[in-house]
């Protein structure tokens, strides 16, 4: 297969991934699944983690493996170390990592109880810690890795209603970027994603009266894909990428400019 660890941009993409194999948290729908599609478009070979809605359809473009589907809820440690044992078992350890799982669960601070807390920091930070450091493991022996955490513009703007979420979404960036320094010596980057308002079921469900506010907020005056998210995320994954670490890599059409 060649030194994969080289830089190799101008290169087909898919000449870069070939049998690289990645894993996807969340990617059942919206960013994660997009991001999933991307990087198997990509060639590489591709396990997508889902709760309650199994990914469809599963085959990718012609020539290229099918999407891995496991079942795991990534706030049970046990979920995840069989998730992890059957990509392992049929694609080969993780080379790439993208935790994309994430939830809300909105509430003012003092309307917020201690199960609404816990359930989005377990989801969108412990699950991330959990999941990175069974992966990097295995990346750490191989002298070759990639994570990509998702975080959220409003990591840096903050939300009313959502300091579960903002502090979820901001720890993933001193996580990432600490991680980034331990594992840089052994050729393994970690970078974070900041997507702002996002055409997902997530932003969907605020309602369209509150996603059309959102909107003008935003310099581009509109939402993202989960498409334009997956390409920065590809990016990262990608050799181009290869000297790229402990970087924050906003995808918001401006709206958090500056920060």
């Amino acid at each position: 297969m060649g030194d994969m660890t080289r830089s190799a941009t101008g290169d087909d993409p898919a000449r870069q991934a070939r049998g690289r194999v990645a894993l996807v948290t969340g990617g059942s729908r919206g960013i994660g699944l997009a991001a999933a599609r991307r990087l198997q478009r990509d060639g590489f070979r591709v396990a997508v983690t889902w709760r309650t809605e199994q990914p469809e359809p599963l085959e990718g473009p012609e020539g290229s493996d099918p999407l891995l589907p496991l079942q795991c809820d990534v706030t049970s440690e046990a979920d995840l170390d069989g998730a992890f044992a059957e990509v392992e078992a049929v694609l080969g350890p993780v080379e790439v990592l993208v935790c994309s799982a994430g939830v809300t669960d909105d509430a003012l601070l003092l309307r917020m109880t201690e199960q609404r807390w816990h359930r989005v920091l377990d989801t969108n930070l412990t699950a991330a810690y959990r999941t990175t450091k069974r992966a990097a493991s295995k990346m750490v022996r191989a002298r070759y890795g990639r994570v990509i955490l998702v975080s959220s513009v409003v990591a840096y703007l903050g939300s009313a209603g959502q300091t579960n979420y903002a502090a979820s979404k901001a720890a993933l960036i001193g996580f990432g970027r600490s991680l980034a320094r331990e594992l840089a010596g052994r050729n393994v980057t970690v970078n974070v994603v900041a997507p702002g308002v996002v055409a997902t079921d997530m932003i969907a469900a605020l309602g369209s009266e509150r996603v059309s506010a959102l909107e003008s907020m935003v310099p581009l005056r509109r939402a993202a894909s989960p498409e334009e998210i997956a390409a920065a995320i590809a990016f990262l994954a990608s050799e181009d990428a290869s000297y790229v670490t402990g970087a924050v890599l906003p995808v918001d059409g401006g709206l958090g400019m500056g920060h």
